[in-house]
């Protein structure tokens, strides 16, 4: 068993100066505030303990991208050095064939515990708001198409985003929710009726809210809106100043709750990589001045944030407890994940610790120093 002590823990939700817990078995066995029980094996006076980071939409980072069996790892240690301790790995659009293979690779990398699971952003996507997606490669949920997909990814699928305005949406979801999988409405030009009654069938996420949909209007008031107003959907932000304004995360975070905003990053292989010319799947990417944009166009292709850089913007305007629940406690519930996303007696010892710059200095995952510590 080991006893950690810092100068402030976020636990269960509420901010402790200072705080404790104590592991046994890749689990937290108890956690207090104040000073522990006993001595502490490891202190951290001057940080903050917070939350593993969960990142459930994230297509690549360090140079690697999920949709590429060889790099999938080398994302995933990319993203955990950033304090990212449960991953959904992103799928782009791909041909058939190719969505196939990227879903077994991802599968596999679940069975081995590299990834929680796997998110399908797409092909079933609308083709008026593909933002970085291969046009030629969208197309209409297809009922064999899904099952053979499920039937690959073997329960490692946790969520699929899909456009609930085309053809066949509607036995898509029933679909997707009889095998378990989360559904999220995104990429998607469908009317406020529209997006409600995907809401209606069962779908509990927006994808990135207000990218790649049609924006707020007062006559037309569209998906940005039927989702905000729904209770039981929550909506993810890349709150990165760059895909929505910091503004906008604030309205939103107000009107919906921090229980119902999940901050993703949406990062592709540019993260942590500075500019240069990569991919998204089949699409070529340019980044500049830290910006991924559709090469030759001004349709903005991903991210290059990473979660403890959204952390600490959060931060910045709402506080640690907001932070905390935004990056961990609110895609662990979106998600359906179990004892991850807090930090309280019975739930995995995933963990990072942030110095005084909210920068981070050690990451904890289920009880294994995997960074500094």
């Amino acid at each position: 068993m080991v006893v950690i002590a810092a100068g402030t823990m976020v636990l269960d939700g509420q901010v402790r100066r200072p705080g404790w817990l104590e592991t046994d078995g890749g689990r937290i066995a108890a956690c207090g505030a104040g000073a522990p029980p006993r001595p502490a094996g490891t202190d951290f006076p001057d940080g903050t303990v917070v939350p593993g980071f969960i990142d459930m939409h994230v297509h690549g980072g360090g140079g690697a991208s999920y949709t590429d069996r060889g790099g999938i790892t080398g994302a995933a240690e990319f993203h955990l050095r950033h304090g990212t301790t449960t991953t959904l790995a992103s799928l782009v659009t791909a041909s058939p064939a190719e969505l196939l293979a990227g879903v077994r690779a991802l599968a596999e990398a679940a069975r081995h515990g590299t990834v929680a699971g796997i998110h399908l952003e797409g092909p079933w996507l609308s083709r008026a708001r593909c933002g970085a997606h291969d046009p030629a490669q969208l197309r209409d949920p297809d009922p064999a198409e899904i099952d053979a997909v499920l039937d690959a990814g073997g329960g490692a699928i946790r969520m699929v985003t899909l456009a609930p305005e085309l053809p066949g949406a509607d036995d898509a979801i029933r679909r997707f929710l009889g095998a378990g999988v989360v559904v999220a409405v995104g990429h998607t030009d469908a009317t406020y009726e529209q997006t409600e009654h995907a809401i209606a069938l069962g779908a509990t996420v927006g994808t990135h809210l207000c990218n790649a949909m049609p924006p707020l209007h007062h006559r037309e008031p569209g998906p940005v809106l039927a989702l905000l107003r729904h209770p039981g959907v929550t909506v993810e932000l890349i709150a990165d100043g760059v895909h929505v304004h910091p503004a906008v995360v604030r309205a939103v975070t107000g009107a919906a709750g921090p229980e119902r905003v999940a901050v993703v990053t949406d990062a592709i292989a540019a993260a942590g990589q500075g500019d240069g010319a990569f991919r998204l799947g089949a699409v070529a990417v340019d980044v500049v001045s830290g910006v991924a944009r559709v090469a030759g166009t001004s349709t903005i292709a991903g991210s290059t944030a990473t979660m403890d850089r959204l952390f600490r913007a959060v931060h910045a305007d709402a506080g640690l407890a907001v932070a905390a629940q935004t990056t961990s406690a609110t895609p662990a519930h979106a998600l359906g994940l179990e004892r991850v996303g807090s930090l309280r007696a019975g739930y995995e010892a995933n963990l990072v610790v942030l110095d005084r710059d909210l920068r981070v200095s050690a990451v904890m995952v289920r009880g294994d120093w995997r960074v500094g510590g």
